[in-house]
């Protein structure tokens, strides 16, 4: 294939990932965004040339968010130091970790190019477009917790929202996808546990860490966010194609989770 033949001829919009938080969640993002990227193309896709243009930019000072409250200010010198990197390099991007998604209203007053795609955006548009009306939602300690540090403070506002029983259990479990690696044999029951204990049917898995693991036998509906936010980056990219504007700019004014 001639390179002006491509499909892509640098027409698509490009994308971006924040990563570090943690050491697997940008690599899931990534793989998600690639498997959503073909789906979207269809039987004409080609390979290597219709694949989207990503910049990963992968901080490892990001994972003291899982003490947000403690390290504020370090987070966010890790987080603009990593978004001066990637934003002039992309038209949209998103952070590939739930609890740090709590930034994005201090990110829109930065003024950037770059659209940030956040969590609370996505899970606003899929609660319309679902019509649920009930979900149990699992995450770090920060994000459950639906007080002042966490990005889903304003979830209970469009939905009713379950909270695991156990809120340190699972929060150690988080913490040990990501010091052990999700291949460990030790994670898979005890987030099959922490999900059987629950009520509601539908549940949010509001942590990059837990879809690694979630290929568990259950019942109930398990909703990755992040594959959310994979088909949300993929849509802007394709937007780019014809030249169709994907709402540009800064919508973390619109998300601040209240």
């Amino acid at each position: 294939m001639q390179a002006d033949e491509s499909p892509n001829s640098g027409a698509r919009a490009s994308i971006g990932i924040v990563a570090g938080s943690g050491p697997e969640a940008g690599l899931d993002l990534w793989a998600k965004i690639l498997k959503c990227n073909q789906a979207a193309i269809g039987a004409g896709f080609r390979g290597d040339l219709d694949a989207p243009r990503v910049v990963v930019v992968s901080e490892p000072r990001l994972g003291l968010s899982m003490d947000l409250a403690t390290n504020e200010e370090a987070v966010w010198s890790a987080m603009r130091k990593s978004l001066a990197a990637l934003a002039p390099q992309v038209d949209a991007y998103a952070i590939a970790c739930n609890t740090l998604n709590w930034y994005a209203p201090r990110i829109a007053q930065l003024g950037l190019k770059a659209e940030l795609v956040s969590f609370q955006s996505v899970i606003k548009d899929w609660i319309v477009r679902s019509e649920i009306r009930r979900v149990a939602l699992l995450g770090a300690g920060p994000v459950t917790a639906m007080g002042e540090w966490s990005a889903y403070r304003g979830l209970a506002d469009r939905v009713e929202v379950e909270l695991p029983g156990d809120q340190a259990a699972l929060h150690h479990l988080i913490e040990d996808v990501k010091r052990l690696g999700s291949d460990s044999p030790s994670l898979r029951p005890r987030f099959a546990q922490l999900v059987e204990s629950l009520a509601s049917d539908v549940v949010l898995l509001a942590c990059t860490e837990l879809p690694l693991i979630s290929d568990i036998e259950t019942e109930k509906s398990l909703v990755d966010v992040t594959d959310l936010v994979a088909h949300a980056l993929v849509a802007r990219s394709l937007a780019g194609r014809a030249g169709a504007g994907f709402g540009g700019g800064r919508r973390g004014d619109a998300d601040r989770g209240r």
